[in-house]
């Protein structure tokens, strides 16, 4: 049970090369307030979330909304990852933070509860059956 909850640094989605490749060919959707751009993967599920500077000039804010973003995906990541190994698949995920004023942590984990079950479902759709 212990490590269940972590975000650990080889999780994150850190490579230039795997973010150009993601934003070019990934398949994205919106759940408000973020803007997800996902692709499938070897192994493994890698993670990052970006905030405009265009919307938030303070780094502070910016970096505030990172922060809760990255909580609420810890907190409630189990369910894809278990999925991912259970079909021996990977992905790449984006969140891209898009509302124009910061939002409270609930509003923001709700969203991100949102988005794994829309994840799990759209890659779920996207396996063909067994014949």
């Amino acid at each position: 049970m212990s490590g269940q909850f972590t975000l650990h640094k080889k999780e994150r989605l850190k490579s230039r090369k795997a973010l150009e490749q993601l934003f070019s060919s990934g398949k994205s959707f919106v759940i408000a307030p973020y803007r997800v751009i996902y692709q499938s993967a070897e192994t493994g599920l890698l993670f990052t979330v970006g905030v405009s500077a265009r919307n938030f000039k303070k780094a502070v804010d910016r970096n505030r909304i990172k922060r809760q973003t990255r909580e609420a995906y810890r907190l409630q990541k189990l369910p894809l990852k278990e999925w991912l190994v259970s079909h021996h698949t990977g992905l790449h995920l984006f969140l891209m933070y898009t509302g124009r004023e910061k939002q409270d942590y609930q509003l923001l984990q709700t969203s991100v509860q949102k988005i794994i079950a829309k994840l799990i479902k759209t890659l779920h759709e996207s396996i063909p059956p067994a014949a």
